[in-house]
């Protein structure tokens, strides 16, 4: 009896609490989110949900700051991988969700209302949304749900085995689901945008989960150290690797926007409130960065699979660049073009990922904070740009906009000129640090092409500029919001990130190589 009853004793598996920080506060703060919008009266939500966001973000990173001192190590069974490349990724992570939530919060760009429904549950056009309206209700349940993606995304790119990182993929995923058809005007474009990403969402998890499943027949393990020890064998080539590897490839690039996988993220971006649109433009792309070169440099880096999984990888890179460069041209939505833009970036940190050395990995690490920044100003500008009704988004209501509100378009013109490697900005030393890196790697093809995608990304960024600067004014031009304290920081921040990386990179560039030269394998 006693045999019997030792046998059974469960033993709880050790968990390092103190090593999960940075996603325990994230997740803490969403849940006691979820409680606030419970007990606090409806009055009071607003300040009560944004300060809790905001001081749980900032409590995150000083908890990512604590672990930057401690040594690489695995954590959780092994599942979460906490090392340089994760603390840089989930730092940068945490200081875009800082100034996007700044962005998020505003209200008075909407006559004292959010970017959001006054209840998500209201059908369009209905009685029930005008009363809502009227009554000044907010959507305040955004910010619990958005810190749970903050959560999830702090998990992606630091899960080492291919279980953890699906939880993680759909934890960040599901509330950007929701509040992506929660836009106050254009509600059914807006529904329509949440529908889409739902479902380019599911196509995304269907083949990552298949994909993992295949790993796990071939592997015997879902951990990426086991997979990538069957890998390095000499006889490792299987049906079930390869199959595994493109089902896998796939989720993930869906995840990070590349061709042909971009599929409905230009509607996506049209249609969600834009705040939320600058958000999931940064974040996100950090995120699926970050869990795309883990899986590929720690559970397939052996050269058994980066044979097969380079040439793919850089053939994705090329359509990608070249299909964000020419269908940008023909776009005439602002939101679009810069959906089409952050396709044709992804195309850029692709050729970094393909490079498969220390030095690209840090050019990605580089680039994906820089990119990060400058993305969310340019969707704060877009927010400030109003017509009766909502956002002037259509590029010819932009006439002349220069003259009628000279310092949003100023701050545009920079995050644009940014966006097309205009010297002295931080973009432009991040192309050139993977451009050189791809050098190094033997891919000079791949360079010529991002090099002519550049070229003619300059057009369409400029032609927005010209357009705002020499064009007269429209006399019936949109209006230009008077932004919050807020949204001021977030443009200051942004704009004097993206000019001071641009003139004093070092600091960064040093961080984003001592970080990826630290990879848990």
């Amino acid at each position: 009896m006693s045999t019997l009853a030792a046998a059974t004793t469960f033993h709880a598996p050790p968990v390092e609490f103190g090593k999960l920080s940075p996603m325990l506060i994230a997740f803490g703060a969403a849940t006691l989110g979820i409680l606030v919008e419970g007990l606090v009266p409806r009055a009071s939500r607003y300040r009560v949900q944004v300060g809790l966001a905001l001081v749980g973000i900032a409590a995150a990173f000083g908890a990512v700051l604590a672990l930057s001192k401690t040594g690489v190590q695995l954590v959780a069974q092994g599942s979460v991988a906490i090392d340089g490349t994760t603390l840089f990724l989930q730092g940068t992570i945490l200081v875009i969700a800082f100034v996007g939530f700044l962005v998020i919060a505003e209200r008075k760009t909407d006559q004292n209302q959010d970017a959001f429904a006054a209840q998500g549950a209201s059908v369009p056009g209905s009685q029930s949304e005008r009363d809502t309206t009227r009554m000044g209700w907010q959507s305040t349940e955004i910010y619990p749900l958005l810190m749970f993606s903050v959560g999830g995304m702090l998990l992606f790119p630091a899960a080492n085995d291919l279980l953890t990182m699906f939880v993680a993929l759909e934890v960040l995923s599901l509330p950007l689901y929701i509040v992506c058809g929660l836009a106050r005007h254009r509600r059914l474009l807006s529904q329509e945008a949440a529908l889409k990403y739902f479902l380019l969402g599911a196509f995304s998890s269907a083949f990552f989960l298949y994909g993992a499943a295949m790993l796990y027949g071939y592997a015997g393990s879902v951990n990426l150290d086991v997979i990538a020890q069957h890998v390095a064998h000499p006889d490792a080539g299987s049906a079930l690797l390869y199959a595994g590897l493109a089902m896998l490839g796939m989720g993930l690039l869906f995840k990070v926007g590349a061709a042909p996988f971009h599929m409905w993220t230009p509607d996506v971006y049209q249609g969600a409130p834009t705040p939320v649109t600058g958000f999931m433009a940064a974040a996100t792309k950090i995120a699926a960065f970050g869990a795309l070169v883990r899986v590929l440099d720690v559970g397939l880096g052996g050269p058994n699979a980066v044979t097969v999984w380079r040439p793919v990888l850089q053939a994705v890179a090329v359509i990608t660049m070249l299909v964000g460069g020419i269908l940008a041209l023909t776009q005439r939505d602002i939101k679009r073009m810069l959906a089409y833009s952050a396709i044709l970036n992804a195309g850029y940190l692709l050729i970094g990922v393909t490079s498969t050395t220390a030095q690209a990995r840090a050019a990605v690490l580089f680039y994906l904070p820089v990119y990060g920044v400058a993305i969310i100003g340019a969707f704060a500008v877009v927010t400030l740009v109003r017509d009766a009704g909502g956002e002037a988004t259509d590029l010819s209501r932009w006439a002349g906009l220069g003259k009628r509100a000279p310092i949003p378009a100023a701050l545009l013109a920079v995050f644009l000129l940014a966006f097309a490697g205009i010297p002295f900005t931080s973009i432009f030393i991040g192309k050139f640090a993977i451009f050189q890196a791809a050098l190094n790697a033997g891919a000079p093809a791949l360079v010529i092409v991002a090099v002519l995608a550049s070229a003619l990304a300059a057009f369409f960024y400029l032609r927005v500029v010209v357009v705002m600067f020499f064009s007269e004014p429209l006399p019936d031009g949109p209006t230009i919001a008077h932004p919050s304290i807020a949204v001021k920081t977030a443009l200051a921040v942004a704009a004097l990130a993206t000019v001071a990386l641009g003139i004093a990179p070092s600091l960064l560039l040093h961080l984003a190589n001592n970080s990826a030269g630290i990879l848990a394998k």
